[in-house]
């Protein structure tokens, strides 16, 4: 790289949750790489920060192998692109069940797999961003959970098949958060303040929520952390009981 700034690569970057942390490890010092499948985007939230853009198909294995050959140092990877097509279990396409693996599973390996040496000269970190979905599953979302739950699965087992690189591996696992993929959910205000009525900290979280955990597990403070999954979720993972007293209230 041209300054001595180290540098952050986060993919699904043009937007979101994956917008946010671009920005976050931007004032954290990073030279935050911005990588997203939407080239404009990139270019956009780039231009903002003053990072560098990237265009590129995480499933796309060649396009994968060029960003690599592209960038010869790396400190920390973030693997955040990932979509969420709803879907009932029963009848969803083979097509789409494939696309979203593809896309939250292998994507994830790809990067890592090319970028490896990199992160491994830096001793540096790969957070993974999970969901809720991996530990509890979300019915209607058909291959989302399995996919999260994967994800989480490859984390931990990278964590500790390649510990001898001396990169970390850890994830974190979002719960509803408020982001342009999720504005249709959240758009009825009766429904929302019921959903936030049964998150523990009593509210949706806003991108900046998870982006602000980024910094931690990619950093020297977490120098002994790997292999783990943080939730960020406001409790919501946890709330059984009060799911189950809002139901007997009716």
């Amino acid at each position: 790289m041209s300054d001595s700034r180290p540098t952050a690569l986060i993919t699904g970057a043009g937007r979101g949750i994956g917008r946010a942390i671009a920005v976050r490890l931007a004032r954290e010092g990073y030279t935050a790489v911005v990588v997203d499948r939407d080239g404009a985007a990139a270019e956009q939230v780039a231009a903002e920060i003053g990072g560098i853009a990237a265009q590129c198909d995480v499933t796309d294995v060649e396009a994968v192998r060029r960003l690599a050959a592209s960038l010869p140092e790396l400190t920390a990877l973030v693997n955040n692109a990932g979509i969420f097509p709803p879907s009932p279990i029963a009848t969803v396409d083979p097509e789409e069940f494939r696309r979203v693996m593809d896309v939250n599973v292998l994507g994830p390996l790809l990067l890592t797999q090319a970028f490896l040496p990199q992160l491994s000269a830096a001793r540096g970190a790969v957070v993974n961003i999970v969901s809720m979905a991996a530990k509890i599953p979300v019915p209607g979302t058909a291959a989302y959970s399995p996919s999260k739950a994967a994800l989480l699965s490859l984390t931990k087992l990278c964590a500790v098949e390649l510990a001898s690189s001396g990169v970390r591996f850890n994830a974190i696992g979002p719960g509803g958060v408020e982001t342009e993929g999720t504005a249709s959910v959240s758009a009825d205000p009766q429904r929302e303040s019921r959903f936030n009525d049964l998150v523990p900290l009593g509210r949706r979280a806003r991108p900046d929520d998870i982006a602000d955990v980024v910094p931690f597990l990619i950093g020297d403070a977490a120098r002994y952390v790997t292999g783990q999954v943080i939730y960020v979720d406001g409790g919501l993972t946890e709330a059984t009981i009060p799911f189950l007293q809002a139901a007997q209230r009716g």
